[in-house]
C-alpha cells in the first residue's frame, strides 16, 4: 500500500503482480477442478460399478444393490436422508452471487471515470451481498443437518455436497474480506483511474468464485 500511495509502483511491478495473481487464480482452479473431478469420477463410476459389473474385471462389486445418484453409497443402503435441491436457498444465493457480480463491475466503471460516490456504494453493495450469500449458506447448511439428515458422514453425496460448496463458501469469505479491506482504501482514495490494480486483483478473484459457483449450482444442485 505504501508503494502504491508513494508512487513507486512501477509497470514492471504491474505486470508481476498481475501475472502473480493470474497463476494463483490457476492454483484454484486446480483446486476445485481436483473435488469436481471427485463427484465425476463417483457418478459417472463408482455408483454405477458398485450396481453392477467392473468393465475391467466382470466381476459384480456389489451384488445385492442397485445404486443411482444421488446416494450415500452401499454401506448407507439402511441411513434415509433428502439431498438438497436447487430450490430455493441455492437458486437465491446464485442471484445474490450474481447481483454481486455486476455491482463490482459497476464499482470497477465508476473507478475508471473516477465517479468515488458510485465506487463506493458499489463496491459496499457488493461486500453486503457477499455476506448475506455466507449467511444463507449457513442457514442452509443448519436446514440440511436438521431437517434433512444430510450430513458430512452421509457417504459419497454428503461428502462431495459438503466438500464441494464448504470449500467454496471459504472462498466467499476470503474474498468479500478482501474486498472490505479494498471498501476502506477505496474510501480512503487510495487508488486512481490509472493505478487500482489493488481493486482489480480482488475483482478478478471474486469473479472467479461467481463462475465457480454457476458450475457447482448446476452439477451439485440440479444436475
Amino acid at each position: 500500500m505504501n508503494e502504491s500511495v508513494s508512487g513507486l509502483y512501477s509497470e514492471q511491478m504491474d505486470r508481476s503482480f498481475r501475472w502473480g495473481m493470474i497463476w494463483f487464480i490457476f492454483s484454484e482452479v486446480m483446486f476445485f477442478a481436483a473435488f469436481f473431478g471427485a463427484l465425476f469420477y463417483a457418478r459417472v463410476f463408482s455408483v454405477p460399478w458398485l450396481g453392477g459389473a467392473d468393465p475391467a474385471t466382470s466381476v459384480h462389486i456389489w451384488d445385492t444393490v442397485v445404486l443411482s445418484w444421488p446416494t450415500a453409497g452401499p454401506g448407507f443402503l439402511d441411513l434415509e436422508f433428502e439431498p438438497m435441491g436447487a430450490w430455493a436457498l441455492p437458486t437465491i444465493n446464485t442471484l445474490i452471487l450474481l447481483t454481486s457480480g455486476v455491482t463490482l463491475t459497476i464499482a470497477h466503471h465508476a473507478l475508471k471515470e473516477n465517479h468515488r460516490g458510485k465506487l463506493i456504494w458499489g463496491l459496499a453493495a457488493t461486500v453486503a451481498l457477499g455476506f448475506i450469500f455466507l449467511g444463507l449458506q449457513m442457514y442452509e447448511y443448519v436446514h440440511a443437518y436438521q431437517d434433512l439428515n444430510l450430513r458430512m458422514d452421509t457417504g459419497i453425496y454428503g461428502s462431495t455436497f459438503f466438500m464441494l460448496t464448504g470449500f467454496h463458501g471459504f472462498h466467499v469469505l476470503v474474498g468479500a474480506v478482501t474486498l472490505l479491506v479494498i471498501l476502506a482504501r477505496c474510501i480512503k482514495g487510495h487508488f486512481t483511474p490509472e493505478n487500482h490494480f489493488g481493486f482489480e486483483a480482488a475483482a478478478w478473484y471474486w469473479h472467479f468464485v461467481d463462475v465457480v459457483w454457476l458450475i457447482l449450482f448446476v452439477f451439485v444442485y440440479i444436475l
